[in-house]
């Protein structure tokens, strides 16, 4: 540990780790973008959000993402060739809420937009990134996608949407530092 104050069992446990609740209690307090995945499946187009997006590389283009074991997208994305990342808007919470819930018809009533090879990506977002799947690892009880970035666009100029501590929250001018 790098300065601060133990406060946890840290001693009590060096080769098992921390809980489940620990873990989720430090994560909470990262921030992190919201996204929705978009993939074609058998039956249709999927969707989730998604707040576990990273880049991994610039050159070439790499992103990552990962999707829990128990999620009823897993199976389409273990299996799509290709995926959109849609980043959303600071205006998107419904849309965040919508991809979050039980399955349903989640595209139902919803403006989007096509891609030449039937990808969907949302209307609305801030910014989008068409992947090719090249790498799906079993991590704990969640599937790490890695995509090579294939095609992307940019929104409107909007803030992103951002979610912390099991809340969405709004960046603006007043927020930035410098």
């Amino acid at each position: 540990m790098i300065g601060g104050t133990l406060t946890g069992h840290e001693a009590d446990r060096p080769d098992d780790g921390i809980s489940a609740e620990e873990f989720k209690a430090v994560f909470r307090r990262h921030a992190g973008g919201v996204a929705v995945i978009t993939a074609q499946g058998p039956a249709g187009p999927i969707g989730f959000t998604a707040t576990s997006v990273i880049s991994l590389s610039v050159d070439p283009a790499y992103l990552a993402f990962s999707v829990n074991a128990l999620s009823s997208s897993r199976g389409v994305i273990e299996t799509a060739g290709t995926v959109v990342v849609n980043i959303l808007s600071s205006d998107q919470t419904a849309m965040a809420d919508r991809f979050a819930s039980p399955a349903r018809d989640r595209f139902a009533d919803l403006p989007t937009t096509l891609l030449p090879n039937g990808d969907v990506v949302l209307t609305g977002c801030t910014a989008w990134v068409q992947g090719r799947v090249e790498r799906n690892i079993d991590v704990g009880n969640s599937l790490l996608v890695v995509v090579r970035a294939v095609a992307a666009g940019l929104g409107t100029k909007t803030w992103p949407l951002v979610y912390v501590d099991r809340a969405y929250h709004r960046l603006s001018e007043d927020t930035r530092f410098s």
